[in-house]
């Protein structure tokens, strides 16, 4: 409402106080907008007549009763709630204004500011203000009254908390409104001191926590107030960023945020600071922590474009990062090249701190794409600067830290492409270079606490096998040096302990044997102990790294004698006393005999008081103790000295003494002095030992204990004869148990020992042990009547199986004490099954006084379970041995073994596998329903094991030995139907388990090759019988001979990686400590490879089984080629198809003539005429010329070839020209040398003049070879007649094809290609070129590859086998693989060209298979919406690639369907590249050779488009008047030819376009993009209104 109303109101209404009242409204009411505005402006004219105290009460009541109630129920969701709060926060800033001198604005800011301090959480009274509400009063209020200092202070320091708890949206309103209304307000000086106040409160909490949520906070309220703080005003009181050492660290941390948003901020806040410091021109550095050398940021004038041009470049790589594509990052690398070389030339300047470099190289660690991981990670790595030592410094604490991070991830550790499987990766040699440079480069002062600082990362969290592996063998580079103390061995024992638990066995001990090696060359020893030396080794695994007779055990032998009074004394650490001190003291340093030796003696020195009953002590003592014992006494042989063995032991020989004849000896001293007998028997020999060539300390400690062995075995005898009756005393029987295993193993060779062994001793356990087992059962179960019963038969199962090892003779009197077992198992008196599956009963009534015998009470379960799975270890043994079951007892034994399948936990049941193994072929003629439920059943144990890598191969194992026994080989499917049927239902489950684990088909097709014809070692003389069964079997043969890698890419890196480790040999411990699994995907090939080989074509058997799998090989590849036209190389179609040939090759020396001729000869000529990729195409060839060799009488099969008429594979005839080529090899042994040789020339010139260009070349090829054979000669040249003249011209015009383009390149590379210049059919026929040289060659993945390391370490290959391993001469060896591989071209279907086209243009070859590796062309450009046409451009006849890069420009902008090349090669030209600019990534692009356009064009014009040309033509049309059809095709001519007068035929109609200067002609491209734009125009916008 107006002045003027108001004043025509005011002078009607001589008191204007009604006139108020009327305007004013209850304050639970809501008025309308009018109303309010209209007071508004009553009490603004008010205000300029009247100060009077009533008014300024009037007014102070409308505050209190209208204004603030009614701003209370507005909320800024509400429809109109936003005008209605502009209207009466107008009306309240008009009242404060009014009455500024009162307490107004303080008392309402008492209610304003709790409201901003809630949290956004907060559940709002219904009294209280809205939140948007609150900061635009809060804003209204400041900008309506003077400055008051104590409001703005309160109000300052109440959105400064504000700042750290609230949303940034309400962060944002307060900066505006709130902020800037406060700055807006104030003079320059007051100013300033507010955004000092802001300034120091952000940074401060930023350098409190500097967490990412308050860099981003932080970041968004500098952001916001970058106007106020970038002004080039100067003031000692406002704050200067370009100063402040806190502001650069939040800006650095802003730079390396996840978040995009805040990135962002971060960059824009350093380029502003960059151009205030250009246009002030002044000399300014951080300089707010002087405790600090780092200056984060500088300006100097005088240096003004190098600081320019650095920031400059800087911010460029942080935008182009921020893309996430590597081929959009790639080219702005260099950049980073100059900006390290910038950072490191002036480091003693201090111009740029390297800290900038590390964020550039931390934001590409955490980018979302692996490819930039990588290459960032590569680039650090081979950072030159870093050779700099205050570089390296500078850049220490990022190498810990980020470096560190990204290094564990696995994926960076790919073999790079020019690799072989067996090398180091790229990443593992960069980072070995690395590490040693680095350090090398840290001053002397500062490598011992950076080094110790990134062993101490290693240790801190978990790292993957790989990782881990190559970080290891980075820091074994080091060079010795003393650099680490104990903190340094804590550290390594760190990482043995925490980040290997769940490694891949092999990989954990290489990376422990890397480990060891960086510990023993960076110790400092003075400042370590013996105990720190001993206490870090115990951590190594015998079965894994640490163990006798390998290179690490020498090394660190050698290193202990080259320190040996070197090392820190003690006489406070664990295990040394002062007595300990005294002895071992010496001028130098602590002497390891003596150590070892007073350690020994306070070990086996337990005090007479210690309890005689509990839990065992623990034996990580007496695992070091054996390690220094055997080391110390390695070490003595080193330095030749008297063998000090037997003094050594003195102290544990005299307890082992002892142990028969003092009863009262104390337990915690037995169970140690056992526990340390039993790691000194396992540690003592050396892996590659035998008995026989033992050495010296071996023999020596074998003496040393053969002395006390009665004693510790009577003591034995006595206990586990019913001494053992505590809870406790079952994990004590397991030692007993291992330390008698070990003690008949050792020394069952002695002669007296064995004969006392067998005859007395053995016997005496069994009756002992059987004593328990029969006396009844208890009424009440006790513990000590059920500790015995398990104690008993572990001892039996344990007897068991050390007769089952061969140990004990066959007619000694413990073998038949073991055989009475089967009077106790099977009773004659009573059921059979009367002792199968009994359990041990649990106590009822037992008092636990022990809380260790409480948690094995808890765990009786376990001890039942072990005690049924000992019954069931003695009646598999029985069954081997004895075989005593008769016919009627089988079938119920057997469903005893099927219940304790479900009994037992998975971990247990492999004695009743292997006793079902033995039994199981007597059942199934009498009862196959329920040899088939003990097969399912089984396999579904294996089933449930199959996450659990400790139990589950050795059960895998087990269930092969019985599911394909011998016995059940040999059923057939009409004589037990169901029992085969359930065996291949579990085959092709086992097939499906084996493509998601590697090495499961390994353990099936290495137990049925062994079973059918053991290796000579293993068996001599194998009957046939069991032989014959493989022919029942050729499913499992067939599918080894074509099976392959599995496609997992974490565990082919694994597999990869340990290639790599055992290619180490010897010099890594882990590969003579670690037993070889053969778990490789290639192990089922090259086992049923060697098992071919050694096949004898004499025996009919063996010839039979080769037969019918060589028909079944082939009926396989006849399969393939039938349900898939074209196959994509590498796709699994082609590697079966390889495989196929490969096999077929392998045999085919050792088939019958007969049978080659009549069922070979003719599937490899059909298979000739399929479409095959390369490799398969040289194998087929290959193998034709070979059955040729063979069979030379069958050469009319080859002339038949070239007269069939194939006309959907064209180019295949190329196949037997290859043949051809090779004449060389057949002529000799064919009749009729002179016909066959006239008739080869003929056929190879007849193909010299096909249509084809490929088949041109091979004829020619061919014509060459035949016509220069010596043998051309025979012919007289009359009887030749022209054919001389036509030959000689043909071979003229070949070698005259310099002036045909491309021809005499084609031509050349032909003629060198490996198959037709340095391979020789015959003489090259070897395991070695079939399976390694020839896919190599041809291209083949590498993990296609079969080296002849893999038949040499996985197998025992047959040298005599026919067919040598190696090839003979290295001619094809030295090749590589070259440019010229010809493949069948024929006509394909619409889907499979189009298909052809998703596979061509592949997303690795465009540099965005890390961003998008699914999706090809079409796929991403329809993630964006983008509208594409039904128009398609065929350019295969441009040959420019600035022509077809602009080209595909245009065509992706307006939406072509698709762009035809010639080459899908010419998308790699930089040429075409600068011109596209990455156009072809979301454009579809086909290649149709020009040979091909005539097939391409018909095939289109059935698929209904109409074919129009770019020509000038009589007939052709005006592009101005033509209407283009939607499914148009465009054709465009060459740049100097136009379009081929064959193909204008198939042209629809010509079109050209209308032209008005004196030059008759456009550029192909501009014509092209002027008829796409057209198209467009006329079709485009029609599909989009739609």
């Amino acid at each position: 409402m107006s002045n003027f109303l108001i004043n025509t109101l005011l002078s009607h209404h001589p008191d204007p106080e009604d006139l108020f009242n009327t305007l004013c409204w209850p304050s639970t009411s809501r008025p309308d907008i009018e109303k309010i505005e209209a007071l508004t402006v009553l009490i603004k004219v008010l205000s300029s007549k009247s100060q009077e105290e009533r008014f300024i009460c009037k007014v102070q009541s409308v505050i209190w009763n209208q204004c603030m109630p009614l701003m209370q129920t507005i909320s800024s969701a509400d429809d109109g709630g936003k005008d209605l709060l502009s209207a009466v926060c107008g009306l309240f800033a008009v009242c404060v204004s009014s009455c500024q001198t009162h307490d107004i604005p303080e008392k309402v800011s008492h209610v304003l500011l709790p409201v901003l301090m809630s949290r956004d959480d907060a559940n709002h009274e219904t009294s209280r203000f809205d939140m948007d509400v609150a900061i635009e009063v809060t804003a209204v209020l400041l900008s309506s009254i003077s400055y008051d200092r104590d409001i703005i202070s309160r109000t300052l320091s109440c959105t400064l908390c504000c700042a750290k708890d609230l949303s940034d949206s309400i962060i944002s309103k307060i900066i505006v409104r709130i902020w800037f209304t406060i700055l807006k307000s104030c003079d320059k000086d007051t100013e300033s001191e507010i955004l000092q106040q802001i300034w120091d409160d952000l940074l401060s909490w930023h350098q409190r926590d500097q967490t990412e949520s308050v860099s981003a906070r932080v970041l968004l309220c500098l952001t916001a107030l970058s106007d106020h703080l970038y002004s080039t005003e100067t003031s000692q009181t406002r704050p200067d960023p370009r100063r402040s050492q806190r502001f650069f660290k939040a800006i650095q941390a802003g730079l390396t945020h996840k978040d995009s948003v805040t990135r962002k901020r971060a960059l824009y806040l350093l380029t502003r600071c960059v151009a205030l410091a250009e246009i002030k021109k002044e000399d300014v550095f951080t300089n707010e922590e002087p405790d600090t050398d780092e200056i984060l940021f500088r300006w100097t004038p005088e240096k003004k474009q190098l600081l320019r041009e650095f920031w400059e470049d800087y911010a460029l790589v942080l935008e182009t990062l921020e893309e996430n594509q590597i081929h959009v990052i790639r080219p702005v690398l260099n950049r980073i090249d100059m900006l390290v070389e910038t950072t490191a030339t002036d480091i003693q300047g201090g111009l740029f701190s390297p800290s900038w470099l590390l964020c550039v190289y931390q934001r590409m660690f955490h980018s979302e794409n692996k490819a930039v991981m990588k290459e960032g990670v590569n680039h650090l790595l081979e950072l030159k600067a870093l050779h700099r030592p205050v570089f390296a410094l500078a850049f220490s604490q990022f190498v810990i830290g980020p470096l560190m991070d990204v290094l564990a991830e696995s994926s960076l550790y790919h073999r790079a492409p020019q690799q072989n499987i067996r090398d180091c990766p790229e990443l593992g040699v960069k980072l070995q270079i690395f590490i040693v440079n680095f350090f090398n480069s840290l001053p002397k002062e500062n490598r011992g606490s950076v080094l110790l600082q990134l062993i101490q990362r290693l240790g801190s969290r978990h790292w993957c096998a790989v990782p881990l592996l190559f970080l290891s063998q980075a820091l074994a580079c080091l060079s010795p040096s003393p650099l680490l103390g104990s903190e340094g061995l804590h550290a390594f024992r760190e990482i043995l302990r925490c980040t290997m638990i769940t490694h891949q066995v092999l990989l954990r001990g290489a990376s422990q044997c890397f480990l060891l090696h960086a510990a023993l060359c960076l110790t400092d020893v003075s400042t370590v102990s013996l105990d720190e030396i001993f206490g870090l080794l115990v951590h190594f695994r015998a079965d894994e790294s640490l163990c006798r007779g390998t290179a690490l055990w020498k090394e660190l032998c050698n290193w202990l004698q080259a320190n040996e009074g070197c090392f820190r004394l003690t006489n406070g650490d664990s295990g040394s006393s002062e007595e300990l001190h005294a002895e071992t003291s010496n001028r130098d340093g602590a002497s390891i005999f003596s150590y070892v030796q007073q350690r020994l003696k306070t070990f086996l020195t337990v005090p007479a008081s210690s309890d005689q009953t509990g839990s065992l002590p623990d034996p990580g003592e007496a695992e070091l103790l054996a390690r220094a014992v055997l080391l110390t006494a390695d070490l003595q042989q080193t330095r030749s000295e008297e063998p000090g063995l037997e003094l050594l032991l003195q102290p544990l020989l005299d307890v082992l003494r002892r142990l028969s004849t003092n009863v009262y000896l104390v337990l915690q001293k037995t169970d140690r002095s056992l526990q340390l007998l039993l790691r000194l028997l396992q540690l003592h020999r050396r892996r590659s030992d035998t008995e026989e060539n033992e050495d010296v300390v071996a023999v020596a400690l074998k003496t040393h204990v053969l002395s006390v062995v009665e004693s510790v075995q009577e003591f034995l005898l006595r206990r586990l004869s019913g001494e053992l009756r505590e809870l406790c005393d079952v994990e004590r029987s397991d030692l007993y148990l291992s330390v008698l295993r070990e003690l008949v193993l050792t020394y069952s060779t002695v002669s007296w020992y064995g004969s006392n062994l067998q005859q007395n001793y053995i016997p005496k356990l069994i009756t002992n042990c059987l004593r328990i087992l029969s006396e009844p059962s208890e009424q009440n179960p006790s513990v000590s009547g059920q500790v015995q019963r398990a104690v008993g038969m572990a001892t039996l199962a344990l007897l068991c199986d050390i007769a089952d090892r061969g140990v004990l003779h066959s007619r000694s009197e413990a073998m038949r004490s073991l055989h009475s077992l089967t009077d106790y198992f099977y009773p004659s008196s009573s059921s059979s099954s009367q002792h199968l599956n009994i359990t041990l009963l649990k106590p009822t009534s037992v008092t636990v006084s022990d809380s260790v015998d409480s948690l094995v009470l808890k765990d009786w379960g376990r001890i039942v379970a072990q005690f049924i799975r000992d019954q069931w270890t003695c009646l598999s043994f029985l069954q081997k041995s004895a075989g005593t079951l008769q016919a009627p007892e089988v079938p119920e034994v057997l469903r005893a073994a099927v219940d304790a399948l479900a009994l037992l936990p998975g971990h247990l049941v492999l004695p009743v596998l292997d006793f079902m193994a033995s039994i199981l072929p007597q059942v199934v003629q009498c009862d196959e329903s329920l040899c088939t439920e003990a097969i399912c059943a089984s396999w579904k144990v294996v089933q449930a094991l199959s996450t659990n890598p400790h139990d589950f191969w050795s059960t895998l194992q087990g269930f092969v030995r019985l599911a394909f026994h011998q016995g059940l080989l040999q059923l057939t499917e009409e004589q037990n139907p169901r029992i085969t049927a359930c065996i291949q239902q579990i085959l092709t489950e086992l097939m499906e388990l084996a493509q998601v684990r590697s090495g499961v088909f390994n353990v099936l097709i290495q137990h049925c090759c062994e079973t059918w014809l053991p290796s000579v070692t293993a068996e001599n003389i194998q009957s046939d019988t069991v032989f014959s069964t493989a022919l029942l079997h050729l499913d499992i043969l067939t599918e080894a001979c074509v099976y392959g890698p599995v496609f997992r890419r974490d565990q082919r890196l694994v597999q990869e990686v340990q290639s790599y480790v055992e290619q180490l040999g010897d010099s890594c411990a882990a590969n003579i400590a670690v037993i070889s699994d053969n778990r490789d995907d290639q192990f089922p090939r090259v086992c049923v490879l060697t098992f071919l080989c050694r096949l004898n074509p004499s025996n009919q058997l063996h010839q039979r089984l080769m037969e019918e799998l060589v028909q079944r090989l082939l009926r396989k590849d006849a399969e393939i080629s039938k349900s898939k036209v074209r196959y994509y190389s590498n796709s699994i179609q082609h590697r079966v198809k390889n495989r196929v040939w490969q096999t077929l090759l392998l045999l085919l020396h050792k088939l019958r003539p007969e049978f080659v001729s009549e069922c070979v000869l003719s599937h490899v000529c059909e298979a000739g005429f399929c479409s095959n990729q390369a490799s398969v195409k040289y194998l087929i060839e290959w193998t034709l010329i070979l059955v040729l060799y063979q069979n030379p009488s069958h050469i009319q099969n080859l002339w038949n070839c070239f007269s069939l008429d194939h006309e959907k594979t064209k180019t295949s005839i190329c196949t037997f020209l290859s043949v051809l080529v090779h004449l060389n090899v057949l002529l000799p042994k064919l009749q009729d040398k002179e016909v066959q040789w006239r008739r080869a020339v003929e056929v190879s010139l007849q193909w010299c003049f096909s249509h084809n260009f490929s088949i041109r070349l091979y004829a020619l090829l061919a014509l060459k070879r035949v016509w220069e054979l010596e043998d051309a000669h025979v012919l007289p040249e009359e009887n030749l007649g022209g054919l001389t003249t036509v030959v000689q011209a043909c071979l003229q015009q070949a070698e005259a094809m310099q002036n045909t383009g491309n021809a005499m390149k084609n031509w050349s590379r032909i003629q060198d290609h490996f198959f037709f210049s340095a391979f020789h059919p015959i003489r090259d026929y070897s395991v070695e070129t079939i399976f390694l040289i020839f896919p190599r060659l041809s291209e083949l993945a590498e993990d296609e590859w079969l080296p002849l390391w893999k038949f040499e370490g996985f197998v025992d290959f047959p040298m005599g086998a026919g067919l040598p391993l190696k090839n003979p001469v290295t001619d094809l060896c030295g090749l590589q693989p070259g440019d010229w591989i010809q493949q069948d071209k024929g006509d394909l279907e619409q889907e499979e060209r189009w298909a052809e086209v998703q596979k061509k243009i592949t997303p690795w070859k465009q540099s965005v298979q890390e961003q998008e590796p699914e999706l090809m062309a079409q796929q991403r450009a329809a993630r964006l919406g983008k509208l594409t046409s039904n128009l398609i451009v065929v350019a295969s006849l441009i040959d420019k690639p600035t022509n077809l890069g602009g080209l595909c420009r245009t065509c992706e902008i307006f939406g072509a369907k698709a762009l035809v090349l010639d080459s899908l090669r010419h998308v790699n030209d930089k040429q075409f590249q600068a011109l596209s600019v990455s156009s072809e990534l979301w454009l579809p692009m086909l290649e149709v050779k020009p040979a091909e356009l005539s097939d391409f064009l018909q095939l289109k014009k059935r698929e209904g488009y109409w074919v129009i040309g770019v020509e000038q033509t009589s007939n052709s049309q005006s592009l101005q008047d033509y209407t283009f059809p939607e499914r148009s095709l465009l054709l465009l001519g060459n740049e100097r030819e136009g379009i081929p007068a064959n193909l204008l035929q198939l042209v629809d109609v010509c079109v050209e376009i209308p032209q008005h200067g004196v030059t008759r002609s456009l550029n192909v491209h501009v014509s092209a993009a002027l008829l796409v734009w057209e198209y467009t125009r006329q079709h485009l916008g029609q599909n989009a209104g739609s």
